[in-house]
């Protein structure tokens, strides 16, 4: 048979069956095999997956079994090898087909198969010799794939039912499907909270909402000693976008049936209530706001609401980070640029090529909102009015998206005797696309209306106030909590950086910068301003700000 080695392959769909004493049978049985057929048991292998379905196929994807497979891939098992299984069904409980094309994989590649219930063995030349082995090992797949198949539909509808009961209110009992947060402990009275574990997450959301991006939440979290997962940092940064969308933080339980969605509400203790819950899922749905490059975050760019005056193109911020700077550290105010991003990106066009210094713009939109009276003269009489005509119109879209998709359901019924004409497919699912489309904006601007309602302006001229100062010394947490609030506030900001009639004999230091800040709440104020940031005039304006930004 070769030089080849004996390795030993346990499977365990629950980790509780490998406290039986199959395991040491299993390992006796390999043991005494190798010795029988002058063989060498390897040992350094673990080939264990304890708590991994063969019916899913986890042993492949993510356990031992998949890491054999890819070693036989390359080349790294010798050839005249031996596998041992309890029996067939330890390799696979999938479709028969792909079940058998595993076996294959491996009998191919010149090593053989010892079931150690049976004491059959499966190798190239066996199978030759014995067709009737390659029939007898399909049996034993296709009886493995029924079973488990069956018990999938039945635990399935075991958990639907308890599903039902839970939303009905007549069980409060436990519904085991997918994983459990990891800031919880469970008990036999119930769940607990692991402060340890919550603090990390607690922290993870406040700097979430406070503008920070996933990388810089797992530094901050190294620096405070606080850590969410034993992953690399690169993993971090992927769990902490997850883990912000998680319904799990509010106390509830998302469970999926065959496509079929469940939430059981209060189904874990809550480490953030319903309306916390919510805030973070509009603040997540406007994902540009965690894009910021470099050390030096900008506040008013890369968030998709700056705009050049002169021709409606987004503007970009830029730091110029090498050039000399202020003697405490800080960038110096002209190295900090906003230009039109016409050029870079749309090859020139612009009627008033060049940039200004981006220093100015945001003393005067933070000093500007440090006052209330300001502010709310840019929220207008009722600050909701916007938000709630945009949940309107979202509604109303989505009602008359369903209208659409009605109506070509009705045709495409009416043809079912004829086989449904292939346009009417594509554009079903074209509709579906919308609808779905649609139904996310309507639910961002119901969250978008409800965290206005809730808001209260009377204060929040000081949190202006207070991050103003982080922001003129260049502190990152407030820059960043800023551009949070400018994102919050303002619906778009317009920028003429030589003023919105630029005067062609004006020196290059010798000009002003208009601004356009159009509010969330309805209303609009135009601002002329000097290169320090001082305003030289101001006009307040009425305007429909979602028409204003589609002109």
């Amino acid at each position: 048979m070769g030089a080849g080695l004996v390795y030993s392959y346990l499977r365990f769909s629950d980790p509780k069956q490998s406290a039986g004493g199959s395991v040491d049978r299993q390992l006796a049985y390999a043991s005494r095999w190798a010795a029988e057929h002058g063989l060498e048991l390897d040992t350094k292998l673990d080939l264990r997956d304890e708590g991994l379905s063969a019916y899913h196929q986890k042993h492949i994807t993510s356990g031992a079994l998949g890491a054999f497979l890819r070693a036989v891939e390359d080349g790294l098992v010798p050839d005249g090898s031996v596998l041992i299984v309890e029996g067939l069904d330890r390799l696979s409980r999938a479709e028969p087909i792909q079940a058998q094309a595993q076996l294959a994989q491996i009998v191919n590649a010149g090593i053989t198969v010892v079931t150690a219930s049976d004491g059959k063995s499966y190798s190239r030349q066996r199978l030759k010799d014995n067709p009737m082995d390659l029939v007898y090992s399909l049996l034993v797949m296709i009886r493995a794939h029924e079973e488990s198949d069956t018990k999938s539909k039945r635990v399935k509808a075991s958990i639907r039912r308890l599903c039902e009961k839970w939303i009905d209110g007549s069980y409060r009992g436990a519904v085991q499907q997918g994983r459990d947060p990891s800031w919880l402990d469970q008990a036999e009275a119930g769940w607990t909270i692991n402060e340890e574990a919550a603090a990390s997450v607690r922290r993870v959301i406040e700097l979430y909402k406070a503008g920070f991006g996933a990388k810089r939440i797992v530094q901050a979290l190294d620096a405070e000693g606080l850590r969410m997962y034993t992953q690399a940092k690169a993993n971090q940064t992927t769990q902490i976008y997850r883990l912000i969308k998680l319904p799990q933080l509010a106390g509830h339980k998302p469970v999926s049936v065959d496509g079929e969605e469940f939430l059981l509400r209060d189904y874990y203790p809550a480490l953030i209530d319903d309306a916390a819950w919510d805030e973070l899922q509009r603040v997540s749905s406007q994902q540009g706001r965690r894009r910021v490059k470099g050390d030096l975050p900008h506040v008013i760019t890369g968030i998709g609401i700056t705009f050049c005056g002169y021709c409606g193109r987004p503007m970009a911020g830029q730091n110029l980070m090498t050039k000399p700077r202020l003697p405490d550290g800080r960038v110096r105010d002209g190295y900090r640029r906003l230009l039109c991003a016409s050029a870079a990106a749309y090859g020139g066009g612009c009627a008033v090529p060049g940039s200004t210094s981006v220093a100015p713009v945001e003393r005067a939109i933070m000093d500007y909102c440090s006052d209330i009276i300001n502010l709310q003269s840019l929220y207008g009489a009722d600050r909701s009015a916007a938000p709630r005509k945009r949940a309107q119109q979202a509604r109303k879209a989505v009602d008359t998206i369903k209208k659409q998709l009605d109506k070509i359901t009705e045709a495409m019924l009416a043809s079912e005797d004829e086989g449904t004409p292939l346009v009417f497919a594509r554009k079903a699912r074209e509709i579906e696309a919308c609808l779905q489309a649609a139904e996310r904006e309507a639910e961002e601007a119901e969250r978008e209306l409800a965290s206005t309602s809730r808001k209260d302006l009377s204060n929040e001229n000081e949190e202006w106030l207070r991050l103003a100062i982080g922001v003129e010394n260049q502190e990152v947490e407030a820059r960043l909590q800023a551009r949070q609030l400018v994102a919050d506030t303002f619906e778009r900001i317009e920028v003429w950086h030589h003023g919105m009639e630029p005067d062609p004999d004006a020196s290059e230091r010798d000009y002003c910068i208009d601004l356009l800040l159009m509010a969330k709440g309805g209303q609009a104020r135009t601002l002329r301003i000097d290169r320090a940031g001082n305003w030289i005039a101001g006009l307040e304006h009425e305007v429909e700000v979602r028409a204003a930004h589609s002109n």
